[in-house]
């Protein structure tokens, strides 16, 4: 430990010690205190605060939770983007990282870690914390930590001792800087360095932010050499590559549609992202639904309520030609109406995970109502199944956390009977409860 280090923050850790004791007297007497006992903290550690107040009042509930465990995190490690700059990240940081005692995480774009590696005995102790490879360590689950406040402001972070929210990080300092996509400029993920106060010396963010720099470089090689870097004019670059380093395999979810929590639907082919129309959607979606194919009669009855099929034609023919810009391969083919490649639905994804229990991992995917303006007979019947799965799964058998989660979706918000169930499985004393009887008050005074 450099003296440089105990005296940059010192007086930061002091500051942030008091915070923590007026915070624990306002959560005791009023939860969802002003910020005024924050007003020693930081800026940006302050703001990050305020954030994670919103979010999870006590700081004693912020607790790092696991949301992707064996087969399901190697599955999404290797379909990420992010897994073709680990070799990279590997040789700048993780080899050099074994003889500093600190640690290298890189998370997703939700803050969830994906990789964890370091020092052997740093990293077992950092287990104690959830700081391990599927955990979410996002601004809304553990409050402020480098990671997710990174995440949530898009630029590097250095977070020490106690500046984090949750009390059980307060022994840990860390760095982060977000990975961006070098064409599109979205945030992909982010890299932090956690340990001690070395983690937040000012060389480390240069370090942190130099690999970042040559990660992003690596996956703009990786395009050109795919030939993506230059898309089509009517098509965005996907933001999914092949992972470097390894035995090559197929992907495993090569073409998309995202439908859930939208209006209309993204179409991710290999290499290009289309934002689609809603009829388009509507046509993709109700494909996908039917592998086998549709007759145009019979796409017609679930696509159009009044059973008027006179545009269908002409929708086809716009929607060829759009998905040829971007992968002549995946063009639908008619006679019957087909798809002649697999087709993912965010909305079957959700559904798949509900029958294997794996209620936090659907609810990462479902972002809400699947195109809620839809008319479409198949549209509709779709969204309510979906829904109505959902709802059940989660109020017979998820956690307090999870159920939380859900409430915070649109369509619970007249869900009387989820937030009595939420108020029943929550400890009774938990501050969540306030805010679950407010809302439960509210409904009640405007149904009466």
């Amino acid at each position: 430990m450099h003296s440089h280090v105990r005296s940059a923050f010192g007086p930061v850790q002091q500051r942030a010690y008091a915070a923590h004791e007026l915070l624990d007297d306002a959560v005791r007497t009023m939860p969802r205190a002003g910020t005024a006992t924050l007003s020693g903290l930081r800026q940006v550690v302050r703001e990050s605060w305020e954030r994670s107040m919103s979010l999870v009042p006590d700081p004693e509930d912020a607790l790092a939770r696991v949301d992707l465990v064996d087969e399901e995190l190697e599955e999404y490690r290797l379909s990420h983007p992010l897994a073709a700059i680990m070799p990279v990240i590997h040789r700048l940081l993780v080899l050099p990282s074994h003889d500093t005692g600190m640690l290298v995480a890189v998370g997703d774009e939700n803050g969830r870690l994906l990789w964890v590696d370091g020092d052997a005995r740093l990293k077992s102790q950092a287990e104690k914390m959830t700081f391990i490879a599927g955990a979410d360590w996002s601004e809304g689950t553990v409050g402020t930590s480098a990671p997710g406040t990174a995440l949530a402001l898009g630029r590097g972070v250095q977070i020490s001792g106690a500046e984090h929210f949750s009390r059980i990080v307060h022994p840990w300092s860390c760095t982060a800087v977000p990975v961006r996509d070098p064409d599109s400029g979205a945030v992909l993920g982010v890299v932090d360095i956690t340990g001690r106060e070395e983690a937040v010396a000012p060389h480390t963010l240069s370090l942190v932010q130099a690999t970042v720099a040559a990660a992003e470089a690596q996956l703009r090689i990786e395009r050109l050499q795919r030939g993506q870097a230059q898309p089509t004019a009517t098509a965005k670059p996907l933001r999914k590559v092949q992972a470097a380093g390894r035995t090559p395999r197929p992907r495993l979810y090569s073409n998309t549609l995202s439908i859930t929590g939208r209006d209309q639907g993204q179409l991710s082919l290999e290499g290009h992202v289309l934002d689609l129309s809603l009829r388009h959607t509507e046509i993709l979606t109700l494909l996908a639904l039917h592998p086998r194919g549709l007759t145009a009669d019979a796409l017609a009855d679930l696509l159009y309520p009044d059973a008027q099929s006179t545009t269908l034609r002409a929708e086809m023919v716009r929607l060829r030609k759009l998905i040829g810009s971007a992968n002549p391969d995946a063009v639908p083919q008619s006679r019957p109406y087909r798809l002649p490649q697999e087709l993912i639905l965010d909305a079957r994804q959700v559904l798949n995970y509900l029958q294997r229990g794996a209620h936090r991992l659907a609810l990462n995917i479902y972002q809400g109502a699947l195109l809620p303006n839809s008319e479409a007979p198949g549209i509709v019947r779709f969204r309510e199944e979906v829904s109505a799965n959902l709802r059940e799964a989660v109020l017979s058998d998820a956690s307090a956390e999870t159920l939380l989660r859900y409430l915070q979706l649109p369509e619970t918000e007249y869900d009387a009977e989820a937030w009595l169930r939420a108020l029943r499985v929550l400890p009774a004393r938990s501050p969540r409860r306030t805010a679950v009887v407010a809302h439960l008050e509210r409904l009640e005074a405007e149904l009466r």
